[in-house]
């Protein structure tokens, strides 16, 4: 029973990357319909991941009282509707509208099935479900990439998102009873309660703040390669708004390798080791998307930078209950997802305002030096929690 629950959780990641990587893809061919500056791309971006961090501020208590279950079986059918909305919307304005419940329905399932997986499963198991969020990242901007230059456009790339994710949560609202069955009532019901820490108690706890630095420059990375690759592509490379539709898949395929090639190796290698071998790799392909000449060498590098962060999410997230201990891990992982939708919204706007003055030329150079600031902040937790003692 553990086994099809885990198929399951699965499957839900799937939902939970559909919807991250579709706006990204999809923006070139947005703001060229709706006339619009390409910063204003950031704005949606803003009001999606302002949903994810109240529902992940919220997400200790909201688990507690209805179960992971049922959190997650919700907050899939909430993005599916959101999804389902912006495809039908006449204005900039009315997607707006729409980004914001898309982030709370995302924000939820992101904090209940880290938190759920990291205490009832292996870090190999925690590493194969960030990998089918890549698999659910990667099919998004395939599909618009079909479906681009149809009578359609970007609106049945969306529609088509939407007939996915609406399956996934059938299949959850029908598989709510397997989760009592495989484990038992959650953590949070048993006779040692979580406990559920006010914002400022948690900051107190040493280490919190280093990690979150960690996990606010990993998403930063990612986001913002995610969202603004694309348009990097076209607007400096020269290439059509499809082509660079279907390149930046190979970005997602590089982040679901990265992290199920994390899952494979996690079984011999601490969660340390893979985040100073995935940093190496990150590394090598930023400079290499740098001095990119042609669009098949920024391909390459976006592949390369795909593989290199992949891993570091999900090995941040496990990590948690070993740095904190299992009774403080949801309230802790909560903020900590809360850190990643901060950085969502903050850190790809700054990259379209630099992209909308300064030319999207700027792009690679900012995400190196996102870079840089994240293995100081490595260097810093690796001291904190005394790294070469448990590694």
């Amino acid at each position: 029973m553990a086994t099809l629950l885990l198929a399951v959780i699965y499957l839900a990641f799937i939902g939970l990357g559909l919807p991250d990587s579709l706006f990204g893809a999809a923006w070139p061919a947005i703001y060229a319909e709706y006339q619009l500056p390409i910063s204003f791309g950031s704005f949606l971006t803003i009001l999606s991941f302002l949903g994810t961090t109240v529902s992940s501020l919220c997400s200790a208590r909201i688990i507690n009282k209805f179960g992971t279950n049922k959190v997650t079986a919700f907050s899939t059918a909430l993005t599916a509707l959101a999804l389902l909305l912006m495809s039908f919307t006449g204005s900039y304005l009315a997607m707006c509208l729409c980004a914001f419940p898309l982030g709370l329905g995302g924000g939820a399932i992101d904090t209940a099935l880290n938190n759920y997986v990291s205490l009832h499963y292996s870090a190999t198991q925690m590493s194969f479900l960030h990998c089918f969020y890549g698999v659910g990242v990667s099919i998004s901007p395939y599909i618009l990439s079909l479906v681009l230059q149809g009578e359609k456009g970007w609106r049945g790339g969306y529609r088509s998102a939407v007939i996915l994710q609406a399956f996934i949560a059938v299949v959850l609202l029908l598989t709510l009873p397997v989760w009592k069955k495989a484990h038992g009532k959650e953590k949070q019901e048993e006779s040692q309660e979580a406990k559920v820490l006010s914002l400022k108690e948690i900051i107190r706890i040493p280490g919190v703040k280093v990690m979150w630095s960690l996990f606010f420059c990993a998403c930063a990375i990612e986001c913002t390669c995610g969202s603004w690759g694309s348009t990097f592509l076209v607007e400096t490379k020269g290439l059509a708004v499809e082509k660079a539709a279907e390149i930046i898949t190979f970005y997602y395929v590089g982040m679901a390798v990265g992290r199920f090639l994390s899952g494979i190796i996690a079984k011999k290698l601490h969660s340390w080791k893979i985040i100073k071998l995935a940093n190496l790799i990150t590394g090598i392909a930023l400079i290499l998307l740098c001095f990119s000449f042609s669009g098949e060498m920024a391909a390459f590098a976006l592949f390369l930078i795909g593989l290199g962060i992949g891993p570091l999410f999900p090995n941040f997230s496990y990590l948690t209950p070993e740095n904190f201990g299992e009774e403080l891990s949801p309230s802790v992982i909560g903020t900590q997802m809360a850190v990643s939708g901060v950085s969502i919204m903050t850190t790809p706007v700054l990259c379209s305002l630099l992209g909308q003055f300064l030319g999207m030329k700027i792009f690679p150079f900012y995400l190196l030096l996102i870079f840089i600031l994240m293995l100081a902040a490595v260097r810093r937790a690796m001291v904190v929690f005394q790294v070469r003692k448990k590694s």
